[in-house]
């Protein structure tokens, strides 16, 4: 039970004097200093460094002495958050009933930007992961990455002991594996392996020629992302640029007639393509359907000519595209929330309220599963996917400026302060 608890007076009234009457951008401006200084061997920086943490205890201790029932906790929440993202935490906890416990986030153009962070995740957010981290909450990471590439930029900005701790959890590659340092038999789970023979071998199928087959354009322009299962087309230049629209594109109509062929093969069929993969895809995703007609590479076929023996399989398998960014074929049995899903059993979370964050259909897929369940609440940037910020702006709103996911972090950490008055 926590010692504190609001008392009876409206805590919309509290909130509102805490931020009427005390300097909270002051105090926010020595928190962030005492949290980031960066390691200097300096006597002159060193003492600055002291006087800002002296100002800091001294306001905090202010706010204790002014709200004695809440104190502690408004005096976090002043250091912390901004008027607007406490009384953002306070409606959603007000709509909700319950604080965060798990944090579910998207890497790329969620936590870091290559519009305005030069693609690394900013030391501001990397510190708010770490504060939630030192007060309990398991974070799992959920990208379309690979597991190295993620395991090292998470031990570069988080650390090692961090990374470790049995509190964090990476579902990399959309939901193909799971891996939770410290537990056991449990670390990693290739889930994957579970999927049927049948699709597992139009996989190895597709992969083993995706390269060695393409168009001369596309291996100059391409190259295969170092996935254990999912087969992902990236470009060889910047990602965004015209060049990389243009090489992603081509990539992405290689890749459905290289299904087809594969899919035939598996099923005794003679191995080529004749436009059933194009037709059963475009006519399931507008995106697809764009990038064919802009093209000229529409099928002639249409989807009721798709057999039901490629139909049964195209309905398993997901082909997604990802504007001037990737082309990539996964499995539909495998997806972010499946991996998900994995993560909090092996951390122990059996009534999940997230904070989703991310910006792309795969993470939408999470969003609508929390959505579904009563199990969280999503939010992303601003030029998220027209689906997901469409789910976001249904839902409670929780829309950040791009490359600015502290934001949202800390509203979610005022939510989460907030919800243990009323434990």
């Amino acid at each position: 039970m926590n010692a504190e608890r609001i008392p009876d007076m409206n805590e919309y009234d509290l909130l509102y004097r805490l931020y009427e009457e005390f300097d909270t951008e002051s105090l926010r401006a020595y928190q962030e200093f005492v949290d980031l200084f960066p390691p200097v061997d300096s006597r002159v920086a060193l003492d600055h460094w002291g006087d800002a943490s002296e100002q800091l205890d001294e306001r905090k201790d202010e706010i204790r002495a002014a709200f004695p029932q809440v104190g502690e906790t408004f005096a976090a929440l002043a250091s912390m958050a901004t008027r607007e993202q406490a009384f953002t935490a306070l409606d959603l906890y007000t709509k909700h009933d319950r604080g965060v416990n798990v944090l579910v986030l998207d890497v790329d153009e969620t936590l870091r930007s290559a519009g305005n962070t030069d693609n690394e995740i900013p030391r501001e957010t990397l510190h708010l992961l770490t504060r939630f981290h030192e007060e309990g909450m398991p974070i799992v990471i959920c990208t379309g990455q690979t597991l190295e590439n993620v395991k090292g930029f998470l031990i570069q900005g988080l650390g090692n002991e961090m990374v470790h701790s049995g509190d964090v959890s990476v579902v990399y590659e959309a939901g193909t594996g799971v891996f939770t340092p410290g537990h056991g038999a449990e670390t990693k789970q290739l889930l994957y392996e579970d999927l049927d023979v049948e699709i597992r071998d139009i996989f190895s199928r597709v992969r083993s020629r995706v390269l060695p087959d393409a168009p001369e354009s596309i291996r100059r322009g391409c190259h295969l992302q170092g996935n254990e299962f999912n087969v992902t087309l990236k470009p060889n230049f910047e990602t965004g640029s015209q060049r990389a629209e243009s090489v992603i594109d081509e990539g992405l109509v290689y890749l459905l007639d290289l299904l087809e062929e594969s899919v035939a093969d598996v099923l005794g069929e003679e191995p080529t393509a004749t436009g059933r993969s194009r037709a059963f895809y475009a006519d399931a995703d507008p995106e697809i359907r764009g990038v064919l007609e802009a093209s000229g590479e529409m099928p002639d076929v249409t989807p009721d000519a798709v057999p039901d023996g490629f139909g049964s399989l195209f309905e398993r398998i997901d082909v997604a595209y990802y504007e001037a960014d990737a082309a990539e074929i996964g499995s539909l049995e495998l997806n972010k929330v499946i991996g998900v899903e994995a993560a909090l059993s092996v951390l122990g979370i059996d009534d999940p309220f997230a904070l989703v964050m991310g910006d792309s259909k795969s993470d939408l897929r999470v969003m609508r599963w929390i959505d579904d369940n009563d199990a969280g609440i999503a939010a992303a940037p601003d030029h998220a996917s027209e689906d997901v910020l469409e789910h976001v702006l249904g839902t409670d709103e929780l829309v950040f400026d791009r490359g600015d996911a502290a934001e949202m972090l800390r509203s979610a950490y005022a939510m989460r302060r907030l919800s243990r008055l009323y434990e």
